[in-house]
């Protein structure tokens, strides 16, 4: 069995809080960082003197990295490194490098794997660092930077770019759809770290884990990585005039589902600090944002049909009300530290600014009298999609082969 240290005070060790964290179009939750580890001790008895040297050079080289990534991580410029990559690609790099490694003390079921006490400073809980002597763990927390890491570029891509002159260049339509594959290879990170590593750790530590790594924190990062992704198709359907209406509230519907269930997940978790509330209020702007404009496109949809006009002008009246609700919630998102801003708007959110209020006061009915409540139970019940944005497929890279001679010698059992 692992143990378990939670230390919300280490003396030396000072959690660097940000207050501004400047434009954002796809959420990315506080980065957990990790912390220094010695394997020669712990292992130096067990494991061969070329193999412990390895395990530290490259989880040191992570620790480093990580520790420069993290006030960077939401910024729309990255740094060049001397190899003409970015910070955060390298750190990615580092990432997929340490897990061959790693996976001869998750894999090998030997006595080795809980020598080890693995560190990791949290964001959105208020416990400074959670450490833990099973390799699961951080096994769990490297899944777990990765999906951030991959969120984090995802909305550096989004982000428009300034040119020279000062003026703001359109989002290429290549980085949409590079965007939509890097927010699903993210939500493949987190369903293989809920579906086959978080079964794997003792119940006790299960229970222990801080809450950014818990099952619905997880969760509802997956949803949200898939209902970005849904929102990127909905932004270029609306700019393409080959897609139908049908499609464009199709695609607004599932969105919707998206986001319900991800606050679902998120809602009643005790993330009460700066990091975890705004991801919080993340969520649920994004959720009503959704909705908004859902019935505005079902509305539109009804108006065609033979539907009466009184249903047609309920569901076009909830998109106003759900509008002006999802500007509080978007501002009430923004002003929760760290702060952040809005870039400017683009895609189906310019769309849903821009036609709301100029349409509905022409087509809908006089609702003035009726209270807010009134008005949604009034609204007509959106259409139910199957949703079709699904997490890429991940598997783990192999053990590295530098492991396979220990089993030869006998100092671990195969499996």
């Amino acid at each position: 069995m692992g143990c378990l240290l939670s230390t919300p005070d280490v003396a030396g060790v000072t959690r660097r809080r940000q207050k501004n964290i400047g434009e954002i179009v796809v959420f990315v939750p506080g980065l957990r960082i990790p912390m220094p580890l010695d394997f020669a001790q712990p292992l130096g008895e067990g494991l061969s003197k070329s193999l412990v040297e390895r395990l530290s050079a490259l989880r040191t080289r992570m620790v480093v990295m990580a520790g420069q990534e993290a006030p960077m991580t939401t910024k729309p410029r990255r740094t060049a490194t001397q190899h003409g990559g970015s910070t955060l690609a390298d750190l990615q790099q580092a990432l997929e490098d340490y897990l061959p490694v790693l996976l001869g003390l998750v894999e090998n079921c030997n006595q080795l794997k809980h020598n080890l006490q693995f560190c990791w400073i949290n964001q959105e809980d208020d416990g400074e660092e959670t450490t833990m002597s099973d390799s699961w763990y951080e096994l769990l927390s490297v899944l777990h930077l990765m999906a951030i890491l991959s969120l984090s570029q995802a909305n550096i891509l989004l982000l428009r770019n300034t040119s020279a002159d000062g003026y703001k260049s359109k989002i290429l339509e290549e980085c949409k759809r590079a965007s939509v594959d890097i927010l699903l290879k993210a939500a493949g990170y987190l369903d293989f770290a809920v579906q086959h590593v978080l079964p794997q750790l003792p119940l006790g530590l299960r229970n222990n884990l801080p809450l950014d790594l818990t099952e619905g924190v997880l969760k509802a990062l997956c949803l949200q990585a898939l209902g970005q992704g849904v929102e990127i198709q909905l932004g270029m359907a609306i700019d393409s005039i080959k897609a139908t209406l049908a499609v464009k509230r199709r695609l607004a519907c599932e969105m919707v589902k998206y986001w319900h269930q991800a606050q679902e997940y998120i809602m009643d978790l005790p993330l009460a600090n700066g990091w975890g509330e705004k991801h919080k209020l993340f969520i649920q702007w994004k959720h009503v944002e959704a909705k908004a404009i859902a019935y505005y496109l079902h509305g539109l949809i009804l108006e065609e049909g033979n539907t009466s006009a009184e249903i047609a002008a309920a569901a076009l009246q909830a998109a106003e009300e759900y509008l002006k609700e999802s500007r509080k919630a978007c501002e009430s998102f923004h002003m929760t530290l760290p702060a952040s801003r809005n870039p400017p708007l683009w895609g189906a959110s310019k769309y849903l600014a821009e036609r709301i209020p100029k349409d509905i006061s022409s087509k809908t009915i006089n609702w003035d009298s009726q209270k807010h409540e009134m008005i949604m139970q009034l609204a007509p019940a959106l259409p139910d999609f199957v949703l079709s944005l699904k997490p890429d497929e991940y598997q783990l890279p192999s053990m590295d082969p530098s492991w396979n001679d220990l089993q030869v010698q006998n100092l671990f059992p195969t499996k």
